[in-house]
């Protein structure tokens, strides 16, 4: 199993920037921050248990029914109860992809996996052949959409014959969509129209990368599939969600202007960086989202780290290695800052290469 290292560890070195979490560059939302101080008042109670206002406020943003969503303690908690409540025999993850699904998989029991390998030499992307190992022996497959890291999509004419196979089969399909709703389009992508009548689509999602709010730990599952969600909530610790955190998530999806600004700042910013990094000379890989993943030196991290910035070093990915990193998109005066350092650092490669040869 690959090691568990996350992005976001600025507790270990001096840093200025953190690159490492790929969440809005534009910050919390202002109507976050002034919900998490007036919920202060009510931390001496405990937390609504089941989530009402909240349930009720993301029904309303998804348009889809309450009673299909369970609010969790972050995605990462719901990978994992999932994961306990289907207790499958057979798996299907795809490699590289985030860690955790294999992890929640092999605490649950789960010994028989299976892994899609995406190479480097067609880009990691996900091709038609996926739809071969979805057999009627697998029981699950974790599928991250934009994947992580790579920030690749699946294409688009596959993901609904991926979802109708998985149906068919009667495989959980369990897609991770953290990542969709920073797309320019979110609609084109998610699968939450596919909810209806398909009890073996399990979509988790989170406020983190949106709305910049990694610290609350606020996550969410939707399926139509309402037996099994009450299996998943059986695997979770009642009061998961804290009242403000709660709070915060009814808040945030009010903010539609915050949501609008914060795709324009990365679309911008992202455009930016693809174009430095090819006149850098860097090569990198998809990046269809709000980061970029990239080759570089093997060292690469401890020479930003040296500058005070914190990448995502890749290489505990399954089916990676040294030498693969992430960035995520920031501020425009933050991404000049790191491509600056960067282009320094390929200026001395290349020096260094061209006296060895």
């Amino acid at each position: 199993m690959q090691s568990q290292v996350h992005g976001g560890d600025i507790y270990s070195g001096n840093y200025t920037m953190d690159f490492s979490t790929s969440i809005s560059p534009i910050g919390v939302p202002e109507g976050v921050r002034q919900a998490y101080l007036d919920a202060v008042s009510t931390i001496q109670q405990y937390p609504d248990v089941r989530c009402r206002k909240l349930k009720a406020a993301l029904s309303e943003s998804l348009s889809i029914p309450a009673d299909w969503i369970i609010c969790s303690g972050g995605a990462g908690e719901l990978i994992h109860a999932v994961a306990f409540a289907a207790k499958p025999n057979k798996a299907l993850l795809i490699a590289p992809s985030f860690s955790e699904y294999e992890q929640a998989l092999r605490l649950s029991g789960c010994c028989d996996i299976h892994f899609y390998e995406c190479t480097e030499e067609n880009g990691f992307l996900i091709e038609s052949d996926i739809l071969d190992q979805i057999t009627e022996d697998l029981d699950l497959f974790f599928l991250c959409n934009p994947n992580n890291p790579t920030g690749v999509l699946v294409p688009s004419e596959l993901m609904p014959e991926i979802v109708e196979k998985c149906r068919r089969n009667h495989v959980r399909l369990v897609l991770d969509e953290c990542y969709v709703r920073l797309l320019r389009q979110p609609k084109q992508v998610t699968m939450l129209r596919h909810l209806e009548g398909n009890d073996w689509l399990f979509i988790i999602d989170a406020f983190t990368k949106l709305y910049a709010m990694p610290g609350l730990r606020l996550g969410y599952g939707m399926t139509s599939d309402r037996p099994f969600l009450d299996k998943v909530r059986s695997c979770l610790q009642p009061w998961n969600v804290s009242g403000p955190a709660q709070a915060c998530g009814v808040a945030a999806l009010k903010d539609t202007e915050y949501v609008r600004k914060a795709r324009v700042t990365i679309r911008e910013e992202m455009t930016y960086l693809r174009e430095t990094f090819d006149r850098i000379g860097i090569t990198w890989y998809g990046s269809g989202v709000n980061f970029m993943f990239f080759r570089g030196p093997e060292d690469l991290f401890d020479r930003c780290a040296k500058e005070g910035i914190l990448i995502r070093d890749c290489s505990n990915y399954r089916g990676l290695g040294p030498g693969f990193f992430r960035v995520a998109c920031r501020t425009r005066r933050e991404n000049e800052k790191l491509c600056g350092i960067l282009a320094g650092i390929y200026a001395e490669e290349d020096h260094r290469l061209r006296k060895q040869s």
